[in-house]
């Protein structure tokens, strides 16, 4: 450290990641393990509480010292120690670097401590609590649901229809299948699920876990507005990943490819495996222990967000670069079953996806993971093609019809009256025939619904 940089760590003062202390004493491993808690940090020994540099006689056997109740704390943290020499007169400044702590949460003997503003705070049950859930020391999928009882609430049919889409034969009682797959276990000569059994396997899963919920919700416009349509869907994981996805299929425009003289191909406007994999994401490492919030599938005029509770395990920057799943038992049944790659690469094919078809996303992680998808826009591309493929079927007028609903989805009768050249009544009872024959759907309500048009 050159002086001008100490200079202006005298200037500025203690921190968030700076502390002074005039003399060693215990409480310095206090602020050690308060570090290694939150965000790392520096502890100066010779300066005073107002900034003042009075100095220390630094020797080995202080060295060591430090370095011991470093090593005593439990798990042991790392820190460095430096010298300034010569600070004032014949004294020196020794200054302690403690790095972010990768193993939290760290405590010593006079307990658990976090770093608040330029205090070292003793932590509360909650906050250490809290801090082992964030970090992934205690897992919600790994717990026992003690209420659950299996004799009433266990689903038969649902397990047996994950076996047969995992291929796992049923060798042996339904129970010892399940401990096998580390679902459940005996407990005083009960047996009793885990949390992800319950979750997947459970009957009326909402009375054990209100936050077990996806939420898939059209807007009209690009703000949280006017609501077109809404669906809560509170069944069992799996089935929940496949409603929402049924969801993004119905609401989203298709568009079509024609390679040279090939057939032509009819793909969603965005891609449907990254779909399935944002929306799988947000399944499987989402916080449980949450039970505020549950999983939201938005979809606006210009943009699809998907959004799940829970911070990243790890550096923003190493997103796409490693995996490390918050529930590994979730994570390991919706891999057996095919869902899932194990090398935790769905990230990277999300953004090759993406790539792939010129369009754009976002990823958000501020306590929450939000993954934001650009939609093109593709009504002209739709509108172009519907009297090509329905137009042997159709009359004319029918056909004007539905290419100005792709264009419009919002559009009135009195609207398509005046852009097809007819009445409005004529307008109407195309409208009952196209209907009728399969070709149009209204969703939502007369006022604040819209048109789809059915290929």
């Amino acid at each position: 450290m050159n002086k001008k940089e100490f200079d202006f760590i005298l200037q500025e003062g203690e921190g968030l990641k700076v502390e002074f202390k005039e003399a060693f004493n215990k409480s310095v491993v206090e602020d050690i393990v308060a570090f290694a808690n939150s965000g790392g940090g520096r502890i100066f020994l010779g300066i005073t509480d107002n900034n003042q540099v009075k100095g220390i006689n630094v020797s080995n056997e202080l060295k060591s010292q430090i370095q011991d109740i470093a090593n005593n704390c439990d798990p042991k943290i790392q820190v460095k120690i430096y010298e300034i020499k010569n600070a004032i007169k014949s004294e020196d400044v020794l200054i302690v670097i403690v790095e972010e702590g990768k193993n939290k949460p760290y405590k010593c003997k006079q307990g658990f401590f976090i770093r608040i503003g330029p205090n070292s705070q003793k932590m509360t049950r909650d906050e250490i609590l809290n801090l082992a859930v964030s970090e992934g020391k205690i897992r919600f999928d790994e717990q026992i649901k003690e209420k659950f009882d299996f004799s009433k609430d266990f689903d038969e049919k649902k397990f047996d229809e994950f076996l047969k889409k995992s291929g796992i034969s049923k060798v042996g009682p339904v129970k010892q299948v399940l401990i096998n797959l580390s679902l459940g276990r005996y407990m005083k000569n009960k047996f009793k699920l885990n949390n992800t059994g319950v979750l997947l396997f459970g009957k009326n899963i909402e009375r054990f876990f209100r936050q077990n919920f996806v939420t898939c919700v059209l807007y009209k416009g690009k703000e949280r507005v006017n609501i077109i349509d809404r669906k809560d869907f509170k069944d069992d994981l799996l089935t929940n990943y496949e409603n929402g996805i049924k969801f993004l299929k119905q609401h989203l425009k298709l568009e079509y490819i024609i390679k040279d003289t090939g057939p032509r191909k009819e793909i969603l406007e965005l891609p449907e495996e990254a779909l399935r994999e944002s929306l799988l994401n947000a399944i499987v490492h989402r916080d449980y222990f949450d039970d505020r919030v549950g999983i939201f599938v938005e979809m606006f005029d210009d943009r699809v967000e998907i959004v799940n509770k829970g911070k990243l395990l790890f550096n923003r920057k190493e997103l796409g670069k490693i995996s490390m799943p918050r529930n590994p038992t979730i994570f390991d049944l919706f891999h057996r079953i095919g869902l899932i790659e194990k090398v935790g690469s769905g990230i990277n094919r999300i953004k090759k996806q993406i790539k792939a078809r010129k369009l754009k996303i976002k990823f958000e992680t501020n306590g929450f993971f939000r993954i934001v998808f650009c939609r093109p826009d593709v009504s002209e591309k739709v509108g172009e093609k519907v009297g090509e493929k329905v137009g042997e079927k159709l009359t004319e007028n029918q056909i004007k019809i539905l290419e100005k609903i792709n264009k419009d989805q919002f559009i009135s009768a009195a609207k398509l009256s005046e852009k097809v050249g007819i009445s409005q009544r004529k307008i109407e009872e195309n409208i009952a025939k196209l209907k009728k024959k399969g070709h149009l759907e209204r969703i939502g309500s007369a006022k604040g619904g819209y048109w789809k048009v059915i290929e």
